[in-house]
């Protein structure tokens, strides 16, 4: 979550997103052509990005509250639940296919135009266009209440 309703929550934010796009550009996912590559199985080496990323966050989420009671900006921990859906699976399945067919992901492609890499700005723009369209689709979608 965004910590920005304080200086030094927008300054956190910052430094984590300085992070996490230093570390997006250095491990080669802000290209295309190492996503498709590594979803062809020809260059294994975003695997081990992936495998640090859920690794580290996993661990990281079940220890650090545990061993604090807030955190470092003094806000308490949040849990969330989890519910693994039909729209969640089938959200997952369409990402999927798209970052397959293109080799972009949201992220890595902001990453990207930072780098230099303006031809992400067409991917993005589909990016832009298909969450335009599922929230104007879903907008329209009569609430399922239990």
């Amino acid at each position: 979550m965004l910590q920005t309703e304080s200086p030094l929550g927008a300054v956190a934010t910052l430094a984590s997103g300085l992070l996490f796009g230093f570390g997006l550009a250095w491990s080669t996912m802000i290209r295309p052509e190492s996503v498709l590559d590594f979803l062809t199985f020809d260059d294994l080496g975003l695997l081990f990005v992936l495998g640090s990323a859920v690794g580290i966050n996993l661990l990281a989420y079940q220890l650090v509250p545990r061993l604090f009671g807030r955190t470092l900006l003094g806000t308490a921990f949040q849990e969330r639940p989890f519910e693994l859906d039909r729209q969640a699976l089938l959200g997952g399945v369409l990402f999927g296919v798209g970052w397959g067919l293109c080799g972009v992901c949201p992220g890595p492609a902001l990453a990207g135009l930072g780098a230099g890499n303006a031809d992400l700005l067409i991917a993005l723009a589909g990016i832009f266009a298909g969450a335009l369209l599922h929230g104007l689709w879903a907008g329209r979608q009569v609430p399922v209440t239990a």
